[in-house]
């Protein structure tokens, strides 16, 4: 499940939900922040996951400008684009790719990124219940074929907060400061806690 939102603190929390959500749902998030290598070209590295990962999702919430530079952050659509023309334009296996596209307020994106009208968007509202919700839904209807069945997205949610509630104690065992985890370490707990923990 390729992963393409925002990484900045503000989004943590949400982001951090939707790791869990993902690997609860039995997929594997795969992001950019995987990529530590200075000796890489780091767009031939983001297009080679993206094009192993069959599912994707993009957040394109964080609109807004740098206080910075006062210019907004283009990363979101742009990996949002290129899975896009991986769909269309790709071989076989990536015309079979499937996305899910979220957004903070409904039709939000009408605004600042037209060109997708027509897709089918979830509003998360920053709400972490409401993201749980969206993806794992999503996720329920892209994999019904299969027979599987998943906690209802209140219960996923729920499950979510528990782990949230142990985290410390895990990090405290592993010699780790729970507020600063890389990206591995948090994936290697959630997985190890789902292990388990299994619904």
């Amino acid at each position: 499940m390729f992963v393409n939102c925002p990484f900045d603190d503000n989004y943590a929390p949400l982001f951090d939900a939707l790791i869990f959500t993902i690997h609860d749902c039995g997929f594997v998030a795969r992001c950019t922040l995987e990529i530590d290598d200075g000796g890489v070209v780091r767009s031939e590295t983001l297009f080679r996951m993206m094009s192993e990962c069959k599912y994707g999702i993009h957040d394109i919430s964080r609109t807004e400008l740098d206080p910075v530079y006062i210019l907004p952050r283009f990363n979101m659509p742009f990996e949002m684009g290129v899975f896009l023309g991986a769909c269309h334009f790709g071989n076989r296996t990536q015309k079979e790719k499937v996305c899910l596209i979220l957004e903070r307020n409904r039709y939000g994106y009408q605004k600042y990124c037209s060109d997708i009208a027509g897709q089918d968007t979830r509003a998360h509202n920053n709400h972490i219940p409401t993201l749980v919700k969206a993806v794992r839904d999503w996720l329920r209807n892209s994999i019904a074929e299969r027979g599987v069945r998943l906690p209802s997205g209140k219960r996923m949610a729920k499950r979510y907060q528990q782990f949230l509630a142990e985290l410390p104690v895990l990090c405290l065992h592993l010699n780790l400061d729970v507020d600063d985890l890389l990206y591995s370490e948090y994936t290697d707990l959630v997985v190890g806690w789902l292990d388990a923990n299994r619904w």
